[in-house]
């Protein structure tokens, strides 16, 4: 059943981050970006093994973990600054026919061979639809980037946001697969305005990736 997220605004005078929120938003508006090389050896296998598709498994692993810190959670809506309770991933959908691409959603789901499903449906019935939006509607107002460049294997990706517009979701870009000492090796690349996480909040998150990674089999039911 879908539920729909809830905004919970900030007192910017009481939030920790108040200051620093104020400062990198509208003082010195600053976004930053890195890429580290993600282990999914033992993530691809079991999936591998049970039949199922990796990319909505990257998807659902990625939000899980940016959903387990506020920071990432940060939003504008109606001119208050707050929190969501939880993202939903917004990615794009490659057409081999004509080499373009639409952009969809799954709504997240804590059960991770729910969201597989979901996501499945969604490929089955929007997936051919051409244009900006394969779904109708709009995306959710929780909905962050997160996205995949399975061509290329890259050392650094960065995604540059040139509209004025709030917005303090982070986007995550992983890259082409390639091997490494008997490793199977993902890049990925997350990128975040520094009003809203700071590197120790982007440490958290890729070490709980990769934890979660390594034991992804045990959401697989």
């Amino acid at each position: 059943m879908k539920r729909e997220p809830v905004f919970t605004p900030l007192d910017l005078m009481k939030w920790k981050r108040g200051q620093i929120f104020y400062y990198f938003s509208k003082m010195a508006p600053t976004g930053y970006s890195l890429t580290v090389k993600l282990d999914i050896t033992k993530m691809k296998a079991a999936l591998d093994g049970a039949n199922m598709k990796f990319f909505p498994a990257y998807l659902w692993l990625v939000t899980k973990m940016l959903n387990a810190q506020q920071e990432f959670r940060i939003a504008e809506k109606d001119g208050k600054v707050g929190y969501y309770d939880y993202l939903t991933p917004l990615y794009a959908s490659f057409h081999d026919d004509d080499k373009t691409f639409s952009l969809m959603w799954t709504e997240f789901d804590e059960d991770f061979t729910v969201f597989h499903k979901s996501y499945i449906d969604n490929q089955n019935e929007y997936g051919a639809n051409h244009g900006v939006l394969s779904q109708p509607l709009t995306p959710p107002s929780n909905a962050y980037t997160v996205s995949c460049l399975p061509w290329i294997s890259f050392d650094h990706f960065a995604v540059h946001n040139y509209d004025n517009k709030a917005y303090y979701f982070p986007s995550v870009e992983a890259g082409k697969f390639y091997e490494q000492d008997d490793r199977l090796i993902m890049p990925l690349s997350i990128t975040c305005h520094h009003a809203t996480a700071d590197g120790y909040h982007i440490s958290l998150f890729l070490e709980q990736l990769q934890k979660e990674a390594d034991e992804f089999e045990k959401y697989m039911g």
